[in-house]
């Protein structure tokens, strides 16, 4: 993105943030884990007697070194950072074990969970091995115990790892030694995400700029592009979509309704004293003019037409050179993540994955003259025989509402959709439970910025990629004449 013409992203097929743009310094982070290596000390044979075998003593400190290098050796894509202590599976040679990892490919810290049931033979010298592993969140008695009482129903589980609760301002005497920096709503307002992102994050660069938290509303308007009833939705929580305790952790931020009436009562109790504040009326008043201002609160309102009323105007010019917009504090939401891991242990972090864009460029011949013929299901396998092996898992990302369409791919190859998945957020999902408890008990809607944020990011985990633009088509991502 240019720093010199502030304009933000037009193609929306894949919707990268921080954790897929930006290496992060190594502090705490686990990418150079490496678990010690495992030594199988053999017992005498005096202290291995004839009944040992069966049922397995899951809790044997030799059990979990043996279960921990077949996992080393069976899933090369990610890094194991913790392991809990086994027990019981449902038969005498079963031992169910959870852990904690993170894929190799995504730049952040977080830590997902999986939990397996595996099967393992003791040898004469008392030593393990693994002799088979069920699939992804198989060891149903190793994941966490439920905290419902008095009930035979298990409940989904909840990723305790999540704190996005909002911060409390604190006292009014610290709320007063504040130093803010507000942004009234503009046109930016039920735009694409693209664009709401390249303005919020204009905004938080100005705010780190002159040392000042930023205001922000976590409502947003999710554009009519994203939605299945094609009307913009007001309304939508920003941590539907994206990683509020991490930018909590790395921007200094406020929520805009605590923030509001924080300033209010504060002025309405010290009538002759209200807090200093500096309205700005156009984006054309520069960062490097408010650096040296001593009011409490710098309140920029942007109220011009169209375009003049976009938050990003504030970074465009020369404040381009003072600004840089911090990526890094934007991550996609975990609970997103958190389906993103689950697609892809379901596939055993082994698959193949093909970009598929179609939708309205597919229908646009002239600026795409050659991408609805190109991702047809005929042109497809074509293309796919070459740079895939027969009956390799293959994910589709894609746009194409129609589910059937590929079915002539499943010929050759084991066809895998977001669909596919819907468990993941229907009604007894975690993501369900964990959406609706933000909003105030009412089910929020799986939309289309969420199904493409995860394609994206199972499309990035896969062993081999295949795009639409460069791979499938010669047409230009962006339209004829712009590549």
């Amino acid at each position: 993105m240019s720093s010199k013409n502030a304009t933000f992203q037009t193609d929306e097929s894949l919707l990268k943030t921080g954790e897929d743009l930006v290496s992060l310094p190594p502090a705490p982070s686990p990418s150079n884990y490496s678990p010690p290596p495992f030594v199988f000390a053999a017992a005498p044979a005096s202290a291995c007697p004839d009944d040992a075998s069966l049922p397995i003593n899951c809790s044997d400190p030799r059990l979990l070194p043996a279960v921990q290098a077949f996992n080393l050796k069976i899933f090369k894509s990610i890094v194991f950072i913790e392991y809990q202590t086994p027990v019981p599976g449902s038969k005498p040679n079963e031992c169910d074990v959870a852990w904690r990892f993170r894929n190799k490919k995504e730049k952040s810290w977080r830590k997902y969970r999986d939990f397996r049931r595996f099967s393992l033979d003791v040898a004469d010298d008392c030593t393990f091995k693994v002799t088979g592993a069920g699939g992804w969140h198989s060891g149903k008695n190793a994941r966490r115990p439920p905290k419902i009482l008095n009930s035979t129903a298990i409940p989904p589980l909840k990723d305790n790892d999540i704190n996005d609760t909002v911060p409390t301002l604190g006292s009014e005497a610290n709320f007063r030694k504040g130093k803010y920096l507000y942004y009234s709503r503009g046109g930016d307002y039920c735009k694409s995400m693209n664009h709401y992102l390249w303005s919020f994050l204009c905004g938080l660069a100005e705010a780190q700029y002159l040392n000042r938290s930023f205001v922000m509303d976590l409502s947003i308007c999710l554009a009519a592009t994203y939605n299945p009833s094609n009307k913009d939705e007001e309304g939508k929580d920003f941590r539907y979509y994206f990683d509020f305790e991490h930018l909590k952790e790395v921007a200094s931020v406020v929520e805009e309704t605590q923030f509001l009436r924080e300033w209010k009562i504060s002025d309405r109790r010290l009538k002759k004293k209200r807090i200093p504040v500096r309205k700005v009326a156009s984006y054309k008043v520069s960062p490097m003019q408010l650096k040296k201002d001593k009011n409490t609160i710098i309140w920029r309102q942007f109220d011009a037409p169209e375009p003049e009323n976009y938050w990003y105007r504030v970074c465009e010019g020369p404040a381009a050179k003072y600004l840089q917009r911090p990526w890094h504090a934007i991550w996609k939401s975990k609970r997103l993540m958190n389906i993103v891991s689950e697609i892809s242990g379901k596939l055993d972090w082994d698959f193949d994955a093909v970009h598929v864009v179609r939708g309205a460029k597919a229908e646009n011949k002239e600026m795409w003259p050659n991408l609805d013929r190109d991702t047809s299901p005929d042109a497809l396998l074509m293309k796919l025989r070459q740079l895939i092996n027969p009956w390799r898992k293959l994910y589709i990302a894609t746009n194409e509402p129609f589910y059937n369409y590929f079915d002539k791919l499943r010929s050759q190859y084991k066809i895998y959709l977001l669909d596919d998945f819907k468990e993941l957020w229907g009604n007894r999902s975690e993501w369900y439970n964990e959406t609706k408890a933000l909003n105030d008990g009412r089910p929020v809607e799986f939309d289309g910025y969420m199904r493409v944020a995860v394609d994206t990011e199972v499309l990035y985990r896969a062993k081999t990629r295949v795009e639409t633009f460069n791979n499938l088509t010669m047409d230009c991502k962006d339209g004829v004449g712009t590549c």
